[in-house]
């Protein structure tokens, strides 16, 4: 799978680019704030339906404009693919997978699939489950779209039975009927979303192990376990012993919501006890078993984008990344970083071809090697 060429209007700094790539090493470089993360944000959001950086969609928009459009020519399986991504303030978000527009976003996730490693990625270690469960989420939504239809319809649910406790709360009245109506939905989707994460998580962590002690070159072993509220327990039961909880707070204290992931190095919390490095090595270690994931189910390497890899990393973890480019683990890569000259002399070192793009406010310029 290719990006061959991508066209922006409006989106963040650009007022408007079009960029050809080449389908193995494009690396993006400019200052701080020039707008290469853009363009790998604008990539990610043709691959996934939303930006990676921002959780509102007119945020995306150019200042002073009311509307952007994001358009990316891709190859796939030796087949074109155009798809084209637009929001105007007041309007719902449009997606069309050549000239046909998309019903339903979520059916489109998972036809061209990307991997970004970022800075902001180390708050799947430092910051809150909910961060983690979209991690989560985001993987098993590009290699099963079952999934993600499950996981709408359960956040459906889940929304109306917190506003029909809010409405019980209100009225004084418990309606017990109206109430298992909801719980019968929650507890049949929730029960497959809990088995399809926990199934994942096994497969995944055997190849993520693999890559931390590639990365880390450490004898200790990291782990990921899915914990639940589900693990060894009935669903109808478990919201039938929080009923007075629910009633009481007004909103649904149990269930796959509530899910996270619990990071360990040597046995002990990544996050309280892991150094620096180790939580470094930790999370590009899940997204290259991100990648391979994806590779493996879907018999085709996705897009990986490193944003800021050289400013975030230190050179042995770098050189561990570029030996995996170099034995073309990957396909189609896309690198940004600040500093221009140590971007050519690294990838000159490791004798990997790459095409250059300077960005300089929201203008992109092809560079000569």
């Amino acid at each position: 799978m290719y990006l061959n060429s991508l066209h922006l209007l409006n989106f963040k700094n650009y007022a408007e680019a079009q960029i050809d790539f080449s389908r193995g090493v494009n690396c993006l470089t400019g200052n701080n704030a020039s707008g290469k993360t853009n363009i790998l944000d604008a990539i990610y959001y043709l691959s996934m339906c939303s930006s990676y950086f921002t959780s509102t969609d007119y945020q995306n928009i150019r200042h002073d404009e009311n509307f952007f459009m994001i358009k990316g020519e891709f190859e796939l399986n030796n087949m074109p693919e155009s798809i084209l991504c637009s929001l105007k303030e007041g309007q719902k978000k449009q997606f069309k997978r050549n000239q046909k527009e998309y019903e339903r976003l979520h059916e489109h996730i998972g036809l061209l699939p990307v991997v970004i490693a970022a800075p902001v990625d180390q708050e799947l270690i430092t910051e809150g489950s909910e961060v983690r469960r979209k991690f989560l989420n985001s993987m098993i939504a590009q290699i099963d779209k079952l999934y993600l239809k499950d996981l709408l319809s359960y956040n459906r649910i889940l929304a109306h039975r917190n506003a029909l406790l809010k409405q019980f709360a209100a009225s004084g009245v418990f309606d017990s009927p109206s109430l298992l109506v909801w719980d019968e939905q929650l507890t049949a989707l929730g029960e497959i979303i809990h088995k399809k994460r926990k199934k994942f998580i096994e497969d995944f962590l055997l190849l993520f192990a693999k890559f931390y002690r590639y990365i880390a070159d450490d004898e200790e072993d990291a782990g990921i376990k899915y914990e639940s509220q589900l693990d060894g327990n009935d669903f109808s039961a478990l919201l039938k012993n929080v009923l007075e909880k629910d009633r009481a707070l007004q909103y649904s204290t149990t269930g796959i919501h509530k899910d996270d992931l619990n990071f360990t190095i040597g046995g002990v919390s990544a996050k309280k006890f892991g150094s620096q490095g180790q939580q470094k090595s930790f999370v590009i270690a899940l997204k290259l078993a991100h990648f391979a994931t994806i590779k493996k189910h879907k018999n085709l390497r996705p897009v990986f984008m490193f944003d800021d890899l050289f400013d975030k990393l230190d050179d042995d973890r770098v050189s561990k990344i570029l030996n995996m480019v170099q034995d073309d683990l990957f396909g189609q890569v896309f690198i940004t970083d600040a500093h221009k000259e140590r971007l050519k002399r690294i990838l000159n070192e490791f004798d990997i071809p790459f095409h250059s793009y300077h960005v300089e406010k929201g203008n992109v310029l092809m560079e000569t090697i």
